[in-house]
């Protein structure tokens, strides 16, 4: 039990839906969970290297897990079988690795990893730049972080939901406009609530209005996850069931953090340990 006897008891819920309201003591656990999914990115963006498959990077986000203490929350959800998603280039999101797929210099992947701690989800996705990536696709995983960022921003208290929806949306015109670039967002897929399971109410869209929505309340937590692709956002699913592309073969970038609100502001549970993990304060 590690300690933990009691954490997942008495979990609060907004209005009878599927969004929790957890206790200080229940977010501390989830910060946990999420600093080894920091962890475990880091590691794998430290071997994402030219000649090395993502059949390997996803072994060592396994072997980082469990030496955690954890368990992978992708391996075996909804028949997913691994501990990462590895999407390369053009693959948008879920991208299962495979030791055919090989890094090559240039390559732009996104990798997707969740954990289980003591019954709690973090959940946070990168994008990595491997060897020597074109500055356009540079830019445009920086205007994906950017509008991370920007949403981040917006998980207030009091706040509607599709306030953070706005201001991805606003982040990501924002940026198009200062690189003279088209980018396109993901309408398909977008964030959720997190908790004692990995996806939960209320979906996230990372485009839309301001002012919708349930009110963002103390102790609901969201992974905020913006997708962009260098022109037209059209999505295809390939025969496997899961890898998502692009229709016309643009590149894709995926960031994504868990953060809760709380009375303060945004708190990054997803950060690394040790790391600042208050945005704004």
């Amino acid at each position: 039990m590690n300690g933990r006897g009691g954490l997942r008891g008495a979990i609060a819920r907004y209005r009878g839906r599927d969004i929790e309201l957890k206790t200080l003591r229940q977010l501390e656990a989830m910060r946990e969970a999420g600093a080894l999914v920091a962890a475990t990115l880091a590691a794998v963006t430290e071997q994402a290297k030219p000649g090395v498959s993502t059949a390997e990077l996803d072994a060592l986000a396994e072997q980082t897990i469990r030496d955690g203490g954890a368990v992978p929350s992708f391996l075996g959800y909804h028949g997913f079988p691994a501990s990462i998603c590895a999407s390369v280039n053009a693959q948008i999101v879920h991208g299962i690795p495979s030791s055919t797929q090989v890094l090559a210099d240039g390559d732009l992947l996104s990798v997707d990893c969740g954990a289980i701690l003591d019954g709690w989800h973090g959940d946070s996705a990168v994008t990595i730049a491997v060897g020597e990536v074109a500055p356009a696709d540079l830019a445009l995983s920086a205007a994906c972080r950017s509008a991370l960022d920007a949403g981040i921003l917006a998980v207030q208290p009091g706040a509607r939901l599709t306030d953070v929806s706005y201001a991805v949306q606003e982040a990501c015109r924002a940026a198009a406009e200062a690189d003279g670039a088209d980018y396109g967002i993901v309408a398909e897929y977008g964030g959720h609530g997190i908790g004692t399971s990995m996806h939960m109410d209320p979906f996230l869209p990372n485009h839309g209005e301001p002012g919708r929505g349930p009110r963002l309340r103390p102790g609901m937590a969201l992974a905020v996850e913006p997708m962009l692709v260098a022109g037209d956002p059209e999505t295809l699913e390939l025969d496997d069931g899961w890898t998502v592309v692009t229709a016309e073969g643009g590149r894709a970038v995926h960031w994504e953090h868990t953060v809760a609100v709380t009375e303060d502001g945004p708190w990054l549970l997803t950060a690394p340990a040790g790391a600042p993990d208050r945005p704004g304060a």
